[in-house]
């Protein structure tokens, strides 16, 4: 029977005795506000425990091998949720469906454990930003320190021109380290910063990879135009989250289209944007973007149609679930640009 007592609290859907869907965290809509009580959530930091489940419930195996990166073979990560928006763990590979411009893929790899990712946070530092840092160096905070403890790291700033301030590493604190030192002044190129965290990536050793954008304004100093850097970013195959804190008493035409903007590339990548009113909420939205990237499931598969033609592939995952379940929804990129060689 599915039954919800407590809508921050995680649940037991009763799939059957071999599956329980276990929602491990209320997420914010975008554009809404709120506060949901974290102590529901039982993620120990960094270490690689997903969620729990209720007395004698059971869970899918997480326990299997890595999937690996081949010539042809498509990972497609994917999230699940409710419609309350809370993620969904548990499931097994015969409940979900992939499809490449329309038609059904054979999943040959398929993924629900904690692996390791490259990730790339990229933090606003132009002059309006100058009372917000030390809310942003607590949501950098809290969202490494729900990562996996073999994750990567690299820190871009940005005002006037983007900085790498830190290359990767594996050590959490020397990012938070760096982020006591950016002062914030100058104006807003973030689509520059975005694209250089796209090419940074190409440097990364996981093939899991995302970035963290941060940011409280649209671009506004940018030699890329927004084109080109959505077209680079539907070239890379990195997922893009965004907070963005935004001026709603005296907007600039650059913070009227900023929502927009970082929804728009971040959606693309099967990613999101959080667009806050309150500023004190980013720490916990940053936590919680943390623990979406530990909680999805991956797809592979190797595409029927000839591999290495350079177009544009359009990708789709549906779900395989029970009537009473259909609400559930499931989030993944849109597609890739098949090779050319």
């Amino acid at each position: 029977m599915f039954e919800i007592r407590n809508p921050s609290a995680p649940l037991n859907l009763g799939l059957s005795k071999h599956v329980a869907l276990v929602l491990c965290l209320a997420l914010f809509p975008i554009g809404v506000s709120g506060q949901s009580a974290l102590e529901d959530v039982h993620v120990v930091p960094r270490a690689p425990v997903i969620g729990t489940v209720e007395p004698g419930a059971t869970t899918y195996s997480t326990i299997r091998p890595a999937i690996r990166q081949s010539a042809d073979l498509v990972l497609v990560p994917v999230s699940v949720t409710d419609p309350l928006g809370r993620l969904v763990t548990g499931l097994r590979e015969d409940n979900f469906e992939v499809f490449e411009n329309k038609k059904p893929q054979e999943i040959r790899h398929f993924s629900s454990e904690d692996a390791p990712v490259s990730l790339g946070i990229i933090v606003d530092a132009s002059g309006s930003m100058k009372n917000k840092m030390e809310r942003v160096r607590e949501a950098v905070k809290q969202f490494c320190y729900i990562a996996n403890p073999q994750d990567e790291f690299f820190m871009i700033t940005f005002s006037d021109t983007p900085h790498l301030v830190h290359d990767f590493t594996d050590s959490a604190d020397d990012l938070e380290g760096k982020l006591l030192f950016a002062f914030a002044k100058g104006r807003t190129a973030l689509l520059d910063a975005i694209y250089m965290g796209i090419e940074k990536m190409r440097e990364a050793k996981y093939s899991r990879k995302a970035l963290l954008i941060v940011s409280d304004g649209g671009d506004n100093h940018s030699r890329y135009s927004e084109t080109e850097v959505k077209s680079t970013v539907k070239e890379s195959d990195v997922m893009i989250y965004a907070i963005g804190t935004f001026d709603r008493n005296l907007p600039t035409i650059e913070e009227v289209l900023g929502p927009e903007l970082l929804s728009h590339i971040a959606e693309a990548t099967g990613g999101r944007a959080f667009v806050l009113d309150n500023l004190i909420e980013m720490p916990d939205v940053a936590r919680r973007i943390g623990v979406e990237l530990r909680t999805q499931y991956v797809l592979g598969y190797h595409p029927t149609n000839p591999p290495h033609d350079g177009k544009w592939r359009k990708i789709s995952v549906k779900l395989r679930l029970p009537k009473k379940l259909t609400s559930l929804q499931a989030r993944a990129k849109q597609g890739y640009y098949a090779s050319n060689e």
